[in-house]
């Protein structure tokens, strides 16, 4: 049987999606823009790790960064349309993951 090779592109998208945090973080910002705080608190990571995963989805461009001018003042991230393309994909795994996934406790 021949394998196939795989697509540099393909391989690319799991490298960033498998980087811890990534596609929890993407999959939180579905519902909507979101404050660090909440974030990080629906998640329960560090405010180290979450900066350094937002600066890298923001690289990406699947994630921007709005600053809001208020006192004081409020940062909100959101997904761009290139993260929001990202949604059939990660309900596909929720659907997936509800049919043969168990959770042991």
């Amino acid at each position: 049987m021949e394998q196939k090779k795989i697509c540099p592109r393909f391989e690319r998208a799991l490298t960033i999606l498998n980087h811890r945090w990534n596609t929890l973080l993407i999959y939180q910002l579905l519902e909507g823009p979101k404050r660090f705080s909440a974030i990080k608190n629906q998640l329960g990571i560090s405010s180290r790790v979450l900066t350094e995963r937002l600066k890298e989805l923001e690289i990406e461009q699947i994630v921007t960064r709005t600053v809001i001018p208020s006192t004081p003042v409020v940062i909100e991230y959101e997904l761009t349309a290139k993260g929001h393309a990202l949604a059939p994909v990660l309900q596909a795994i929720e659907e997936w993951s509800s049919m043969w996934v168990n959770i042991e406790e």
